[in-house]
């Protein structure tokens, strides 16, 4: 019998496809729609780029190729996603003007626009997200996610940085997600009291995400909407570090109630935490706050403080852009020790210094997005026939 390397290939996947018939007829395997097709270590990923207003005759299809693929001899798993380019919509004819003022775009009554989809089950979405690799992200938001959990909320955490998921390691949790009876919908895996969710628990951790960005984006909708997640009060989402296609899709296309941007102190990440901020107000997703990580060094044995990249320049950045400060989180050997050990500070030291720091970000998050999500409830409106 050959083996798994040698059966699986891309060509295997492929060849199976011929069988299965896109909504016209035409072969998935040479439709124009199979836009990716990813193998690696008995796992397969398929994208297919469609029009949205096809979604349900394509679901059909979505389903018939999943199945096609998980029957092929070598294959452990199979998600098969449908993507879409996001078309940009005409420009609106200019409004008439009545009297002085401007003409604005949006929903009748001068309200904003929906920015994007709900997740069944969570109250409010808040992305965690910088403008480069390397500054503390992930770390900040496991530990933000437990510091919120503290202040009474119901939380989860979805790990959306595909190329690079942290939270199986950060949360010690390696076990694979369970589905519903009907096989559609992922459950959430727990610990710490929180709902959990990364493309880590699919995949081995040393597996390369070889992914063009529409199939990031898709995978990472499939784990917010394919997941039953809830009830939350709030959603802490990982985002991929950067600013770049999958980020701005990822602002769009869902019903952000805010974004929490981590920066350490040194010029270079200031310039990219200032084009994280500029990314999020530009598609109306309001500023929570900055967090300054690494913000000094603490000596583990003398209790020394060295301001190695610098310090407050965060806090400078977020008073310059006109956003709240949410406070500065150390770089401190034991912050590195239990994140690398699967305990997070704010479990494994909850009464340290460096958690209540986290705290601090925590409380100064919940106070953001209280006054965020006041501000976005819209007023009763008296119409005259």
């Amino acid at each position: 019998m050959m083996s798994h390397t040698a059966e699986l290939s891309e060509d295997t996947v492929r060849s199976t496809l011929a069988k299965v018939r896109t909504p016209e007829g035409v072969a998935l395997s040479v439709s124009p729609a199979l836009s990716g097709v990813v193998v690696t270590s008995g796992k397969v990923y398929l994208s297919i780029n469609i029009d949205p207003a096809q979604a349900r005759a394509w679901e059909d299809v979505r389903i018939a190729a999943e199945n096609a693929v998980k029957a092929l001899p070598g294959v452990a798993s199979a998600l098969v996603t449908l993507t879409s380019e996001r078309k940009q919509a005409p420009a609106a004819p200019a409004a008439h003007s009545h009297g002085h003022g401007h003409a604005h775009g949006g929903a009748p009554g001068g309200a904003p626009a929906p920015r994007g989809i709900a997740v069944p089950g969570v109250a409010s979405i808040i992305a965690v997200a910088s403008g480069k690799g390397g500054v503390g992200k992930s770390t900040t938001s496991i530990n933000l996610a437990i510091a919120l959990r503290d202040l009474g909320l119901k939380v989860g955490l979805l790990d959306a940085d595909i190329y690079g998921p942290s939270v199986p390691r950060l949360t010690g949790v390696a076990q694979k997600p369970e589905t519903t009876a009907d096989g559609k919908t992922m459950l959430p895996l727990e610990n710490f009291g929180l709902q959990l969710m990364s493309i880590g628990f699919l995949v081995e951790e040393d597996t390369p995400m070889i992914w063009r960005g529409p199939m990031v984006m898709s995978a990472i909708s499939q784990m917010l909407k394919d997941v039953k997640w809830g009830p939350l009060d709030v959603l802490v989402v990982d985002m991929p570090p950067g600013t770049g296609d999958a980020q701005l899709t990822m602002a769009q296309q869902v019903n952000l109630a805010g974004a929490v941007i981590v920066s350490t102190p040194q010029d270079l990440a200031l310039i990219d935490a200032r084009r994280g901020v500029a990314m999020f107000e530009r598609v109306n997703v309001p500023i929570l706050g900055v967090v300054e990580n690494m913000a000094y060094f603490v000596c583990p044995h003398c209790g020394g403080r060295s301001d190695i990249f610098g310090h407050g320049g965060a806090h400078a950045e977020a008073d310059k852009l006109g956003v709240p400060f949410l406070g500065e989180i150390p770089l401190h050997m034991r912050i590195r020790e239990m994140s690398d050990a699967g305990l997070p500070i704010l479990v494994s030291d909850p009464d340290s210094p460096q958690a209540a720091a986290y705290r601090h970000v925590a409380t100064g998050v919940k106070a953001a997005l209280d006054k965020a999500t006041a501000q976005t409830r819209q007023a009763p409106r008296i119409v005259i026939e």
